[in-house]
């Protein structure tokens, strides 16, 4: 158990949580995970004692068995559910390196460029670019 709560919520601020705990943190390379995070992959965490502080995620069945929540306002993922304790975006935690992934699941639809992204070239965010102006207001 964390000495103390463990918090995050969605790009607008609209939805907020707290958790107890995480458990496993894991990133899914299966389709339903690449259309809904709108990326390569998932990546989630069981949240234990999870607690909606500000607003709710609203919620879709993305199957039969699985229901996604994510922010009405921003669109923000934020929930997995498949029936058991719930799963978090490991992005929207307020400290992401709280929940660095152990496993990946559904290795079948990995994109096969995944593994050489490291590779890439960086390019640093220029603080005082035409984007920070935008992003910050």
């Amino acid at each position: 158990m964390n000495a103390s709560p463990i918090t995050g919520g969605c790009q607008c601020g609209a939805v907020r949580y707290r958790c107890d705990d995480l458990g496993r943190a894991t990133i899914c390379h299966c389709r339903m995970c690449q259309k809904a995070f709108g990326s390569f992959y998932g990546p989630l965490v069981t949240a234990k004692g999870l607690v909606w502080t500000r607003g709710a995620p609203k919620h879709f069945a993305s199957s039969n068995k699985v229901q996604r929540g994510f922010c009405a306002e921003c669109g923000t993922p934020l929930t997995y559910d498949y029936g058991g304790e719930p799963e978090i975006a490991i992005g929207t935690l307020d400290d992401p390196e709280l929940a660095a992934p152990v496993l990946q699941l559904n290795l079948a639809d990995k994109l096969s460029f995944v593994d050489g992204l490291g590779d890439l070239p960086v390019r640093e965010w220029e603080q005082d670019s035409p984007q920070a102006v935008f992003m910050s207001g």
